[in-house]
């Protein structure tokens, strides 16, 4: 930033002002030490993009891999900052904390600039890159984007299998003696089934700077085992750093490529009834091979229709029971739901709880359910709807469906009865006759079993419309 002058700022805004109705400056640090440049379109979508540019964490390529790009988005009504974030020099928090604040300031601001906070993506250039994936999977709702798009990131933090400047960089020398810190960092283990936002990963098979197949295929590998929502492009040449360089032989295929991506993930109608889905693996969708697009909530999507925004907080391996070996309640999933503030909460938890190793807390059972329902009604006294949990058809994992027919069950329904709640029986209602509806361990329902939850979560839903 610091190479474009005023002049220059002002002659990119008289350039862009057939589609940019603003430009302007804001800080992100008092000292404007981190600051933000704003181009506003005349036409807002809603959609806005925050840009870190690269430069291996020691300088910012900010016209080729920043400012250039601002017409290509404006053009589509989409609001984009081109981020100067400050060089960690070995704390990763500096720049962490820099893209983070601009990605509240924008939602902050959303009214005034015409955006709409849940449409907020991140995008980034190699060292810029590992940024917004870092931004994208170590933040908390509030300063995690909606989307990412990443261009030749750097992913991992080894140096042996990376951009070794980068590397030290953000980590430090000491940093990447430290085995944990470096696997840590590497944002492709740190991926999230159904919570690190959907992204669109852009590369050259011939970047001899950062190895492709150790970096931007190593996320999306990572995303495509979660079951997450991304693309990769790998085209065919291009070397390393070609951002908006028109000289780019396939510059325009890339764009075409990325409006296409851009256009197929519209955000939801921001009047949408918010629906979380809070479970345990049943929610989660094991076993049940791209569980975003498959699994029961994502089929109640599409079952509710675009008036409805439905978020999968499903975990694996559970528990409501506080004292168990995985409480629900500890999980970033659980933030998120409550971040969400939604309008309407389906809890299906208590299979995990039938385990003779969490039920010999089975008396408290009543309590953290009570527990979990405080919490939410806190935040946004949303509408409640309790699933029994669907038949266990063998004891795996040692889950008893005794337990759960008559201890679960009846607090349950009491519960539901004192605090006036609905409750979805799908203990009854789930049938599996023809042996299609449930996976071979007899826990977890197939994409057909899914299908019968989705169907009487929604008709639940969709019979009585009043929500709070």
């Amino acid at each position: 930033m610091k190479r474009l002058s005023a002049l220059c700022l002002a002659f990119v805004a008289l350039s862009l002002q057939a589609q940019t109705l603003k430009t302007f400056k804001v800080n992100i640090t008092p000292d404007g030490q981190a600051n933000m440049v704003a181009y506003l379109p005349e036409n807002p979508s809603g959609r806005a993009v925050v840009d870190c540019p690269g430069g291996g964490y020691t300088h910012l390529a900010t016209q080729h891999e920043g400012h250039d790009w601002a017409t290509y988005f404006n053009k589509q009504g989409i609001a984009f900052f081109v981020l100067t974030y400050r060089m960690p020099g070995g704390d990763r928090s500096i720049p962490m904390g820099d893209a983070q604040n601009a990605i509240r300031m924008v939602r902050d601001s959303a009214a005034a600039w015409h955006i709409n906070p849940e449409d907020v993506g991140i995008m980034g250039f190699s060292a810029g890159g590992h940024l917004a994936s870092t931004v994208s999977t170590h933040s908390e709702y509030d300063c995690r984007p909606n989307f990412s798009i990443l261009f030749y990131p750097v992913i991992s933090m080894n140096e042996r299998e990376s951009h070794k400047g980068s590397c030290q960089n953000f980590l430090g020398k000491e940093g990447q003696k430290n085995e944990q810190l470096v696997k840590l960092f590497s944002n492709q283990n740190a991926v999230v089934r159904h919570l690190t936002p959907p992204a669109v990963i852009i590369t050259a098979n011939d970047d001899g700077v950062v190895p492709p197949v150790t970096n931007a295929i190593a996320y999306y590998s990572a995303m495509r085992r979660m079951g997450n929502d991304c693309a990769l492009y790998v085209y065919p040449t291009g070397g390393h750093g070609f951002g908006f360089r028109s000289t780019w032989a396939y510059h325009d295929q890339m764009l075409n490529d990325l409006t296409t991506w851009l256009n197929l993930h519209k955000a939801p109608k921001r009047d949408a009834v918010r629906v979380a889905c809070i479970g345990n693996s049943i929610t989660d969708g094991h076993g049940i091979d791209m569980s975003g697009m498959r699994g029961y909530p994502s089929q109640l999507q599409r079952l509710l229709g675009e008036n409805y925004v439905v978020k999968n907080y499903g975990r694996s391996a559970r528990t409501m029971l506080q004292k168990g070996d995985n409480p629900y309640m500890k999980e970033r999933a659980w933030r998120d739901a409550l971040a969400f503030k939604p309008n309407v909460v389906v809890i299906k938890l208590g299979t995990n709880d039938s385990k003779p190793e969490n039920w010999k807390y089975g008396k408290e059972f009543e309590q953290d359910l009570r527990t979990m329902l405080s919490e939410l009604k806190k935040v946004s006294n949303p509408r409640i709807l309790l699933c029994t949990p669907v038949p266990a058809y063998k004891p795996s994992w040692n889950i008893n469906d005794s337990v759960i027919v008559n201890e679960i069950i009846p607090i349950i329904n009491k519960v539901a009865k004192k605090e006036r709640l609905e409750v979805i029986d799908l203990h009854t209602l789930f049938q599996n006759n023809d042996g299609k509806q449930m996976q071979a361990d007899g826990i977890h329902p197939t994409e057909q079993g899914d299908a019968q939850m989705a169907r009487a979560v929604a008709d639940a839903i969709v019979a009585s419309k009043g929500h709070r």
